[in-house]
């Protein structure tokens, strides 16, 4: 199997960047990982996130996007940089795996599909849920026509963070739901496409001062009823309460939490099936097997790289998705 070379562009403090690299050095008979650049002052703003690439070779940005030996560019930088490194990658002649959602600029991110399309490149986005193992099931369930008729779709992704990641928040459209909520917003439109009418329902708790929108939440109405996502940065018991309920006319199916922490830096999902109608009923239950946050997701842009298999998120899903994110989020 030939082995991606890949690079990493950026890290960040709040996201995921340190964690795909690390995956990525797991993945050792998939990536072969030639070095990674810092661009936008990272290596003085972020020196505990800069220590995971501790014995690996540093270039500039210009000096990665012309080497062609590397066939993918990992983008992981603070969000309000993303479009801009995931474009330059595209115009260079790279695969992108971009860190979710992309920057708050619409007229960027459209440069960047039209770039990437033009190009016939793939262009993966860091949605992990995506490849969450029970989260896969029950989209595979919605497709087989399993619940029947979607009714609603509630989502949840709270956290309780400190009081400086919520400041931190002011630097995005409504804060968190930008930040997490992309995530849900996701899922939704996933499994019930483009929705009637959006009502943004983001505001600021004010804990501690704060001023942001730390309680991220939007309501997506639909034919049969409507769907909402919500992320609270203040919820006490938060991560362990992150849940996808889905409705049909069939069955209800909830997945929480949708991950929770396992053995090492494993995790795994819990999923409940209810469709008897009794109002006893507590549904059938399982736990999934423990598995790596983000090992599927880089398995798969590797796979799609490689031209095994084709990515089932399209160019133009990408592109709706984040105008409905933006929408969601109150950016005219």
């Amino acid at each position: 199997m030939k082995r991606i070379r890949v690079a990493q562009i950026g890290t960040n403090f709040y996201s995921h960047g340190p964690f795909i690299w690390d995956t990525m050095k797991t993945q050792s008979d998939i990536y072969e990982l030639v070095g990674f650049a810092l661009p936008e002052n990272e290596r003085e703003r972020l020196p505990k996130q800069v220590k995971h690439f501790d014995g690996y070779p540093e270039f500039s940005v210009e000096e990665l996007l012309n080497n062609p030996s590397i066939d993918a560019i990992i983008v992981e930088t603070d969000e309000i940089y993303l479009t801009k490194y995931a474009l330059m990658a595209a115009k260079a002649g790279k695969h992108v795996h971009m860190e979710k959602p992309g920057s708050p600029n619409l007229a960027e991110f459209e440069e960047l599909i039209s770039t990437v399309k033009k190009n016939n490149l793939v262009f993966h986005t860091g949605y992990m849920y995506r490849y969450n193992p029970y989260v896969m099931e029950l989209l595979r369930q919605v497709k087989a026509g399993e619940l029947g008729e979607i009714i609603s779709v509630e989502a949840q992704m709270n956290c309780a963070h400190p009081k400086a990641v919520r400041e931190w928040l002011h630097g995005l459209p409504s804060g968190m739901l930008f930040f997490l909520g992309c995530h849900l917003i996701d899922l939704i439109y996933t499994i019930q496409g483009k929705p009637e009418e959006i009502i943004p329902l983001s505001c600021s708790t004010r804990l501690e001062g704060v001023t942001s929108k730390d309680f991220g939440m939007v309501a997506m109405k639909y034919p049969n009823g409507v769907s909402v996502a919500k992320t609270n940065d203040t919820q006490i018991g938060g991560f362990a309460r992150r849940t996808l309920v889905v409705t049909g006319s069939k069955k209800t199916v909830e997945i929480c939490p949708l991950e929770m922490y396992g053995e090492g830096e494993l995790q795994f999902s819990t999923m409940t099936t209810y469709q008897s109608g009794d109002w006893g009923d507590r549904g059938q239950t399982i736990e999934s097997e423990q598995f790596g946050r983000y090992d599927a997701m880089m398995e798969a842009f590797a796979s799609f790289v490689r031209g095994d298999r084709e990515n089932p998120y399209t160019y133009d899903y990408e592109l709706e998705l984040y105008r409905i994110l933006l929408e969601c989020c109150e950016v005219k």
